[in-house]
């Protein structure tokens, strides 16, 4: 297959416009909310405590089973599993928008911040749909190129939240604002209409272990039949998606390499706006250079990354990815020595955001390599939600480590932070047979 036809094919562009609708929700309820908030006069401890709203963000393995097991009336029949879920969690998602659209958090912040959290579960919820709609949808050889498109999508949405929900605002009133974000999810909604239902086989060795602890139960003479079918029911919802994937080979050292992949750039990414203001750059020159230029290239290093997971496989394309990512790090140190220079912070995020842009890809394509298609939405939701929390906690220690030492001494100790990774990457490969091709083993 050529490499750059596989960016035309219908499935790798549904996926274009599902990034979309993702990335969408993300700033409505961080940073263009907080603007609003402020605006009406939240305190700064109170717009603080509204990061609190996106937990869902964080939480959404625990409702992921329902998701990849539980059918829903009429739409399952009508639409299939997973376009079922995705369009009942847009509709959430519009309503929720529209309900938050309607509130004054002056005089209603209670409401507000209900709506918002309203906005992150259904927002989540869709994340779960959507990223296991991609892994089922796309064969192995497109799954970079899916990874690819989902960032360029994800990217836009938060650019239409972002920039466009500010400059609606503007003009219009927060309340248009939010009603015209509430109408971009039809994107996604329209997107999954206009294409099919993943077609996925079960793999028989998940089926017969349900089968046999089905049976189990329902041999067990203090259980009811129905209470026997509903832990049975559990048992292939929730404890048969984690029991398989840590029957893998090696299933430590892959959570370890998911939780510590990003931590040079994590380090690096929180403390980067600090850096550029003590810099002296203005808030003009941050916005225009990070913001829109490093948008574009975002977006080059995520398709560079898809060309590149397609051409040298899945665990390679983890590692030069690492390998770019940590190097990177070395344009911050320059920068500190430039100091207010506009030119030299351009060339500063062009480097690191191409480089994280290819990391991203190939390190997507890798979680969704990881996930059995019995149990997709599942398994997804877990590595993401467990890839999220190492960032989180990584990421609170950067501030503290900064304020104990120069700029350049930092950026030296955040290429440090990536070494890790590196080293259970590199054990990985050594594991896996076939390092140009990691598949999904179904066990």
């Amino acid at each position: 297959m050529n490499l750059l036809s596989v960016y035309g094919d219908r499935r790798v562009l549904a996926i274009l416009f599902l990034g979309f609708s993702e990335g969408l929700p993300l700033a409505l309820t961080g940073s263009t909310l907080n603007v609003w908030l402020r605006e009406e006069g939240v305190s700064k401890t109170g717009i603080g405590l509204f990061a609190l709203v996106t937990m869902p963000y964080a939480l959404k393995f625990l409702w992921a089973p329902l998701i990849d097991r539980l059918r829903l009336p009429v739409l399952t029949r009508l639409f299939g599993r997973r376009r079922g879920w995705a369009l009942v969690t847009q509709a959430g998602l519009i309503v929720a928008l529209l309900g938050l659209s309607g509130t004054d958090p002056g005089t209603q912040l209670w409401w507000t911040a209900l709506f918002a959290v309203a906005v992150a579960f259904c927002s989540a919820s869709q994340d779960i749909v959507v990223d296991a709609y991609r892994v089922e949808v796309l064969d192995e050889n497109r799954q970079a190129a899916g990874a690819a498109v989902l960032v360029l999508g994800y990217r836009f949405g938060m650019l239409a939240a972002g920039a466009g929900a500010l400059f609606i605002a503007e003009f219009h009133g927060w309340r248009v604002a939010y009603e015209a974000m509430a109408a971009l999810v039809l994107v996604g909604m329209v997107t999954i209409l206009v294409n099919r239902e993943p077609n996925v086989a079960v793999t028989p060795e998940s089926l017969e272990r349900e089968r046999q602890v089905a049976a189990w139960l329902a041999a067990r003479p203090h259980l009811s039949g129905r209470m026997a079918r509903l832990l049975a029911w559990l048992y292939g919802a929730v404890v048969a998606p984690f029991a398989q994937f840590m029957s893998r080979r090696g299933w430590v050292v892959m959570l370890a390499f998911i939780a510590t992949y990003k931590l040079g750039e994590v380090l690096a990414g929180v403390m980067s706006a600090p850096f550029y203001v003590d810099l002296g750059f203005s808030k003009a020159e941050i916005a225009a250079v990070t913001k829109l230029f490093g948008l574009w290239a975002t977006i080059i290093g995520g398709l560079l990354g898809g060309l590149l997971v397609g051409r040298v496989g899945v665990l390679r394309g983890l590692m030069i990815g690492g390998v770019l990512q940590m190097a990177s790090n070395i344009s911050y140190v320059m920068l500190a020595w430039a100091g207010h220079d506009v030119s030299a912070l351009a060339v500063t995020v062009a480097v690191e955001n191409v480089c994280g842009g290819i990391a991203t890809a190939a390190f997507v394509a890798y979680l969704s390599s990881l996930c059995n298609v019995a149990y997709t939405a599942t398994q997804y939701a877990l590595l993401s939600s467990f890839y999220k929390l190492g960032g989180d906690l990584f990421g609170a220690s950067s501030g503290w480590l900064a304020d104990r030492m120069d700029w350049v001494s930092f950026f030296l100790l955040s290429m440090v932070g990536a070494v890790p990774a590196l080293l259970l990457l590199t054990r990985l490969i050594a594991m896996d047979k076939r390092p140009a091709a990691l598949v999904a083993h179904a066990d």
